[in-house]
């Protein structure tokens, strides 16, 4: 993955509970702006394409399974260095497209670390992912050993109960013991919003997770009864927006979970483009997660370029 040189990494900015106290979230604004961002006609012919080329490049490919297998990790790992097939690839002119990572589990680190060779971002999940309910030592120690197994990048999930009964203390101060055992590592926070239940947890969970140094922010563990919704999205954006204006900082975002459509991506995109701007367009601040996904890419791209759609199940499944 490459950030611009003079990118500056989010850091610990102690806790502001003042400022933490203080948020609102307008419900019907939300909405209000949401439909106006999903109701925009959606971009047609080589503008389509071009989204969905940046869309690829922002996703982190992901397998988490129980009946993940090496040789399954493996397949996902050539697809994320070869997303789409040859012919397209020539006919696009985006020779060297990859996604942005892939992103598995920790006992998976090890044989993707074989087919990457350092080429893109390994993520692993960790902190007891999905529940986050293991003890905190456990938690800080499989940070440690996914570090120490290759691991470029580490998606920690948040322990919902301090938000839920506003222990904006105690969430610090767990997300700022992540981010030392992450080290040079980039750390993203899952918030599995979907158990937050309002949008002003959301938002609320967002700021203390970047206060404490999260490098990303994200939605969902993709385990959760909802997932990543555009609301959710754009109150976690805004509150990307209002900390680097309030910190100089720039902390990325991921939606995750149930992001399955080439259409689903386009939005999402344009949100971070009408809320945040271009530089938040490319793979060091914008990540989806998502497995299927690229599958329906890689046919919308296959019609732009032939112009018929062939069925799915002839496009490599990671």
């Amino acid at each position: 993955m490459t950030r611009p040189v003079d990118f500056k990494r989010n850091a610990a900015v102690g806790l502001d509970l003042g400022w933490v106290n203080q948020i609102k979230v307008n419900r019907n604004a939300a909405d209000r702006r949401t439909a106006s961002l999903t109701a925009r006609r959606k971009p047609k012919k080589e503008y389509q394409a071009a989204w969905l080329v940046k869309a690829i490049r922002c996703i982190d490919l992901t397998t988490l399974a129980g009946d993940d297998t090496p040789g399954r990790v493996e397949r996902l790992c050539m697809k994320a260095l070869r997303p789409l097939r040859t012919d397209l690839v020539l006919s696009l002119g985006v020779e060297g497209l990859t996604t942005g990572a892939i992103c598995v589990y920790h006992e998976m680190i090890a044989p993707a670390a074989k087919i990457i060779n350092g080429r893109i971002p390994i993520a692993a999940v960790s902190t007891a992912f999905p529940a986050g309910l293991s003890s905190m030592e456990t938690k800080v120690r499989e940070i440690e050993l996914s570090v120490a197994a290759g691991a470029t990048e580490i998606d920690i999930v948040i322990t919902r109960q301090h938000v839920l009964t506003g222990n904006w203390q105690a969430l610090y101060d767990e997300m700022l013991a992540y981010r030392k055992a992450c080290g040079d590592v980039r750390v993203k926070a899952i918030l599995a919003t979907g158990d937050l239940f309002t949008l002003e947890n959301v938002a609320k969970a967002s700021w203390v997770c970047m206060m404490a140094g999260a490098d990303f922010i994200k939605t969902s563990t993709g385990k959760e009864g909802v997932n990543a919704t555009i609301p959710v999205a754009l109150t976690m954006v805004r509150a990307i927006r209002e900390y680097h204006e309030k910190t100089g900082f720039k902390v990325g975002f991921k939606p995750a979970g149930g992001i399955s459509s080439a259409k689903s991506a386009i939005q999402y995109l344009t949100v971070m483009k009408e809320e945040l701007g271009n530089e938040w367009l490319e793979p060091h601040l914008f990540r989806i997660g998502a497995s299927s996904l690229l599958t329906d890419i890689e046919r919308q791209i296959e019609h732009y370029v032939t112009g018929g759609y062939s069925a799915a199940y002839r496009h490599a499944q990671p």
